[in-house]
């Protein structure tokens, strides 16, 4: 574009005053200091272990790729299928989230209520007249279970509040998380180790509270009503003292004996909260090293398939069920949400190893070159024997229906 041509049509969004950076408070809604939308922990899952373990599993789960697909007549991975769906899950599921966040939301929503609701917002029809496509959809609490419907809290991008609505339970996924008795059981292991927190902090808060905790001895026997008078008083001159002091320093009588009892408490609650902990990576599959990034690629695998891959699961199974109708689920060519954990998976591979597996995976005409260039993140190249599910190490074959023979198992 030449010069004059880019200043004619340049825009500025501080010097145009009509644009839509320039509209006044009254125009746009109520304001607020915090992002009103967000998914906030409840008080009791606000400690450091717990948020982080939360956290570390719902990252994983947002490298998990979720797409509307269409399958074969066998019930396989076809393509992708161009709908508002397939836009929420891989690109933009409302105004406020992209589609990682959206499952990131989805699954520490999960933890920590249990179970949560995925409602769609803005459909392009009714969805009583009939199938539907989504357009925008949000995740939701759980307030109130009906026998064909469930009260949500759902926040109103129109008006910027959450407010409560009665929505039936066929168009609403309702996601509860596979582990459940293990996170959210009120005797579960989770819960277990968040009330040691609790009870681990507050001796830590006693301990730091900046009591003294002294015992006087005086030097009389303190039974009457007239020399526990005395005593109070001697007690409390003594307070006078340390308070008004600046160093702290008292004086006693020379018959008087002073014990302090602020030393280290003995308790058995950290040895509880650091078996509880060991106890919840086992049933999780997580490890210190899958917390810290240095966990070995066996370990994360076994990460992936026994925890990652679960939650996925019932993500994609819900989503299913609910937003897509059961004529299109039953059809020899049907259609459901698919997600894909290979592509996590492959990229654990070590780069000394990497060569090796690729060779493997087309030598045995398991994938084409510009499949295994897409697991490593590659684009794909613009050569037909590219798309070629043969041995690249043996010549091609002469017939040709042979040699161009192209993976049908995408």
């Amino acid at each position: 574009m030449k010069f004059l041509d880019r200043l004619a049509h340049a825009w500025n969004a501080f010097l145009n005053d009509k644009s839509v950076y320039s509209v006044a408070y009254t125009d746009i809604g109520g304001g607020s200091s915090y992002r009103p939308d967000r998914m906030y922990f409840s008080k009791k899952n606000e400690r450091s272990i717990i948020n982080a373990i939360y956290n570390r599993i719902a990252i994983d789960v947002t490298n998990v790729s979720f797409e509307h697909a269409k399958l074969d007549s066998n019930g396989r991975y076809q393509k992708v299928i161009d709908s508002g769906l397939n836009r929420c899950l891989t690109l933009e599921a409302n105004i406020d989230q992209n589609n990682k966040s959206f499952i990131q939301d989805i699954v520490q929503s999960l933890f920590d209520e249990g179970v949560v609701a995925v409602v769609p917002v803005d459909t392009d029809i009714d969805p009583k007249k009939g199938t539907f496509d989504i357009l925008s959809m949000r995740v939701c609490k759980i307030k109130q279970w009906f026998p064909a419907h469930v009260e949500v809290e759902i926040y109103n991008e129109k008006t910027g509040l959450k407010q409560s609505l009665i929505v039936p339970k066929e168009r609403t996924a309702i996601i509860e998380n596979p582990f459940y008795s293990v996170m959210n059981e009120y005797n579960s292991t989770l819960q277990r180790l968040i009330r040691k927190l609790n009870i681990l902090d507050a001796i830590e808060d006693q301990a730091g509270a900046g009591k003294l905790d002294l015992i006087i001895q005086l030097p009389y026997v303190v039974k009457t009503e007239e020399r526990k008078n005395q005593a109070e008083k001697r007690r409390k001159d003594i307070e006078n003292q340390l308070s008004n002091s600046q160093y702290g320093i008292v004086y006693t009588d020379g018959t008087e004996k002073i014990t302090q009892l602020n030393r280290p408490i003995n308790s058995n609650v950290l040895d509880t909260v650091q078996y509880l902990t060991r106890m919840l990576f086992n049933q999780l599959s997580v490890t210190s090293e899958i917390l810290n990034g240095t966990a070995d690629e066996k370990t994360i695998q076994q990460f992936i398939q026994r925890t990652i891959k679960p939650i996925a699961e019932t993500i994609a199974n819900e989503m299913t069920r609910k937003f897509i109708s059961k004529n299109l689920q039953n059809k020899p060519n049907g259609e459901t949400i698919y997600f894909n954990v290979s592509i996590a998976l492959f990229k654990l591979v070590p780069p000394s190893t990497l060569a090796d597996v690729a060779d493997k995976f087309t030598r045995n005409e398991i994938l084409s070159s510009n499949e295994v260039r897409q697991l490593m993140g590659f684009p794909p190249v613009d050569n037909p024997r590219a798309d070629e599910l043969r041995n690249k190490n043996l010549n091609a074959s002469e017939n040709p229906d042979v040699a161009s023979t192209t993976d049908n198992f995408t």
